[in-house]
């Protein structure tokens, strides 16, 4: 398979890596991005593996709350300068207030909601070509709350980050310091039971794989020995630290790094029951047209 200039600017974004580690790593995975991104990870090359799927698109993340039901959703826009217009500010308004009139579960049954006798995919539309770029709606979801329940919700940059999160008992403050909590340290999981299996089992192999790596360089053979005779046991410790890392309620708390979250809300008589969190652009590639002109220079100079 050829390697592409395009595919190298995606590697070297996602995992920080020099342009040519880059390259080569494509050649070998037979351009697999994520083979690639593995291989840089296992030979200690990536730099920023947490940087997959954050290339960043344009426009805003949103939420939307009306007493029992709340939405959070993403519209997206070509350019930053966009996501500022006034009729792009409005149209993300207009699709908030119909997700409300019109309840929708999906995505697809959210294109079909109406506003003002238009539906959000026919908004979408005229928004488009009133402005001059390619708006979508990219993503929804919904929470409901019951008797006793709480919505938590916080938005930073405007809504470059939004996060939307379900306690019950405590109070609103604490509500919010979860939603805030949350934007801030990025959890993938709910709790332990929420964990993935399939991906806690790939990060530990992964972890064993950058562990025997760097056993590969040690000259001090009994060293070697005693670490290899302890292999399961560190690498079960560092699997423990990418769990805390990213189960919420095993993090540090941001505005106690001293408490987990888990012994935040405990001792405020809540329980978190879900949450979501947004990042505008999450896992959309932005075109970088100029790039591909600095590769064929490089490579023609």
């Amino acid at each position: 398979m050829t390697v592409t200039a395009k595919m190298v600017k995606e590697l070297r974004d996602r995992t920080g890596a020099g342009m040519m580690d880059c390259k080569n790593a494509l050649v070998e995975t037979n351009g697999d991005i994520e083979k690639a991104i593995e291989l840089l990870r296992e030979k200690g090359i990536a730099k920023a593996a947490k940087k997959a799927a954050r290339i960043a698109a344009e426009g805003l993340c949103n939420i939307v709350v009306d007493r029992n039901t709340a939405y959070i959703y993403e519209v997206n826009s070509e350019t930053d300068f966009v996501a500022k217009n006034e009729l792009f500010l409005t149209l993300v308004d207009n699709i908030g207030k119909a997700l409300l009139d019109n309840q929708p579960d999906t995505l697809d049954d959210a294109l079909k909601a109406t506003a003002n006798g238009k539906t959000i995919e026919d908004l979408i539309v005229e928004a488009t070509s009133t402005i001059g770029e390619k708006i979508t709606l990219r993503r929804i979801d919904k929470l409901t709350k019951a008797e006793g329940q709480l919505f938590g919700v916080y938005k930073h940059m405007g809504g470059r980050i939004a996060s939307l999160v379900l306690i019950e008992g405590g109070n609103e403050d604490v509500a919010k310091d979860v939603a805030m909590h949350v934007a801030a340290s990025n959890p993938l999981f709910l709790n332990m039971d929420t964990v993935d299996p399939e991906k806690a089992a790939h990060e530990r192999e992964m972890l064993k794989r950058e562990f025997e790596n760097e056993l590969a360089e040690e000259t001090n053979e009994k060293a070697k020995e005693a670490k290899l005779k302890r292999i399961d046991q560190i690498v079960d410790g560092k699997l423990k630290k990418w769990y805390n890392e990213t189960v919420l309620l095993l993090q540090p708390f941001v505005k106690d790094p001293d408490l987990t979250v888990e012994k935040y809300v405990n001792a405020n008589g809540a329980k978190v029951l879900a949450f979501y969190r947004y990042e505008v652009g999450e896992g959309i590639e932005k075109a970088q047209d100029d790039f591909v002109a600095e590769v064929m220079a490089q490579v023609r100079g």
